[in-house]
């Protein structure tokens, strides 16, 4: 193998440690597109959260009223622990 193709595998695999090592914290919101063309949020739990952008505007179209339910509905709600 030659001098410069050892160089670059070794570049690539430093590289790929340090992908590995950025991913967000356990925790942290993060967006994707997914394969079908939906918005797919990472970090609400073991699942993405995926809808397609209709969906998206339509449920943040109702956040005052999602609010609101949740305010009346506390004693009801259980919280993630």
């Amino acid at each position: 193998m030659s001098e410069d193709l050892k160089a670059e595998i070794e570049r690539l695999k430093k590289e790929n440690e340090s992908l590995k090592s950025s991913k967000p914290a356990r925790g942290t919101l993060s967006m994707k597109v997914s394969a079908k063309g939906a918005l797919s949020i990472y970090g609400m739990g073991r699942f993405p959260v995926t809808l397609y952008k209709e969906q998206w505007l339509k449920l943040l179209g109702i956040t005052d009223e999602i609010k609101t339910f949740i305010e009346q509905n506390d004693s009801l709600l259980k919280e993630k622990e």
